[in-house]
């Protein structure tokens, strides 16, 4: 591989990929608000439908292919131009599709008003798979320094454009302009950093040759696709737009701190595992480092908005959307349950086992839309949301089996060491909805005042209850970390792996 893997060369590109991140889902922490006070729960419910199957196309689209060139030991031309031109011809095929059916797809989703809108967003398949190639030669030379720029300028500029055009009266259009000013930006970016110019090269054998890793984890990605979007597909086909619109907002705020930490780290550690393919000792220690610290980051987050949901849908969105705050809770517990997998799939990716992550990934989709279809049609949305905890749970048991098995660890101990820190964190949010529930009443001012100082005294507690629990549980880790702070700053950032 053309860069060298060390400690720094790792932390630099987690934290670019991070920090980009961290501004992309700032941005959303902010606009997304302001637009759920602007739009209504039908109009976010009608675009999330019609985004949901531009979404899965893209994914499948972009899953297997430009994935597997980060593998490759060489960038050898031929094929990075064959796989530039193979994701092109794949995505206009989906995008020619999704145009003529688009009447079709959205009434087999529930959301009949949702085809016009469709066949105009078809076209933002190819605008998002023809950059992939250039991502994926940032990736395989971890420089990810300058994706982040380019992920960083496209999102504030896509989230000014739908909060200015949202400002000016155009009501559902915001949405849709946002989504195509970003994607314009980025692919203009990623050819711009990467500096990948296509050139009519197309060698089918080539392309050949990365199909079987391919096709499996484009198959992981089509059941990934269908675990996360299920949901809003079976909300809306069952329940109405409103109760999608609601799904939505509240989802899609769960998921920044979720989506911000994995984002970063999946794009950094799936080309980092690849590095380490020759040495499974060391790719060892590494999933369960990375497993541990993303674990103590991720799951306070999550299941801190929890404990402050109540209040904190009420001044984050405001009033309209108070009462889907146990959704808000309840979709957060159920990423915070997923929090210690939040590495299998680079690991699995990186590991060249695209197997494992294919029946997984089956199993998981199985589960998510069995038992959240059986909630909906049992107990309305918040029984689907309470049911998808269960789903996630289940998952998270037989997702660590299957990476503990391939990494050769033992699962109960493997478990109990990458779970340690959620388990803190559930206690944690416990203790601070319990204060919260009992103090409320007591702080001053009216409702929105009275919701800041629950999210204040929420959060404050939560940091102070959850440090002192890290102390006791986690100090063999604590250690570790400040070891390894210390040998990154001896270790030059070109040193050998």
């Amino acid at each position: 591989m053309p860069t060298a893997v060390n400690l720094k060369s790792v932390t630099n590109n987690v934290g670019w990929s991070v920090l980009s991140k961290t501004s992309t889902f700032g941005l959303k922490f902010v606009t997304v608000p302001i637009l759920a006070r602007i739009l209504s729960p039908q109009e976010f419910g009608v675009v999330a439908v019609a985004q949901t199957v531009v979404m899965f196309l893209t994914m499948i689209g972009s899953a297997g292919l430009s994935a597997s060139l980060i593998l490759e030991a060489e960038e050898d031309d031929e094929t990075v131009h064959s796989v530039f031109w193979v994701n092109l011809a794949v995505a206009i095929a989906m995008a020619a599709c999704i145009y003529l059916w688009a009447d079709s797809f959205a009434g087999f989703l529930g959301a009949a008003d949702a085809g016009y809108l469709l066949k105009i967003m078809a076209f933002l398949i190819p605008l998002q798979l023809a950059g992939d190639v250039a991502y994926s030669l940032l990736a395989r030379r971890l420089a990810f320094q300058k994706d982040a720029a380019w992920s960083v300028v496209s999102e504030s500029i896509g989230a000014l454009t739908a909060v200015g055009m949202a400002l000016a009266g155009f009501g559902v259009w915001s949405l849709i302009g946002q989504l195509f000013v970003s994607a314009i930006v980025r692919l203009g970016g990623l050819f711009y950093a990467s500096g990948y110019r296509p050139r009519f090269v197309l060698s089918m054998a080539k392309v050949g040759a990365l199909t079987k890793y391919s096709l499996g984890i484009m198959g992981s990605e089509i059941f990934n696709f269908i675990t996360f979007q299920s949901p809003l597909v079976v909300v809306s086909r069952h329940l109405g737009l409103a109760d999608a619109g609601a799904y939505s907002a509240a989802n899609r705020f769960s998921s920044i701190p979720n989506q911000v930490l994995l984002a970063g780290l999946m794009g950094v550690l799936f080309p980092v595992f690849s590095h380490m393919s020759n040495d499974t000792r060391r790719r060892s220690d590494a999933l369960m480092l990375s497993t541990q610290v993303s674990t103590v980051v991720l799951a306070p987050m999550m299941f801190g908005i929890w404990a402050i949901a109540e209040p904190g849908m009420l001044l984050i969105f405001g009033q309209q959307w108070a009462y889907a705050w146990p959704v808000l809770g309840l979709l957060a517990v159920s990423k915070g349950i997923m929090s210690p997998c939040s590495t299998y799939i680079p690991f699995l990716k990186g590991a060249g086992r695209s197997g494992v992550l294919w029946w997984v990934a089956v199993l998981r989709a199985g589960l998510v839309y069995g038992l959240v279809s059986y909630g909906v049609m049992t107990g309305g949305l918040v029984a689907a949301m309470v049911w998808l905890c269960v789903a996630n749970a289940i998952t998270l048991v037989f997702y660590s089996w299957a990476v503990f098995r391939t990494n050769g660890t033992a699962f109960l101990s493997g478990l109990y060491v990458t779970t340690r820190p959620m388990i803190a964190a559930i206690i944690m949010a416990v203790a601070v909805r319990f204060l919260i529930d009992h103090i409320k009443t007591g702080l001053p001012g009216g409702a929105s005042a009275n919701a800041i100082w629950q999210v204040l005294v929420g959060a404050a507690a939560g940091a102070a209850i959850y440090g002192v629990l890290l102390l006791l549980t986690e100090r063999d880790l604590l250690r570790k970390l400040v070891e390894l702070i210390r040998q990154r700053k001896a270790q030059p950032a070109g040193a050998g792996s």
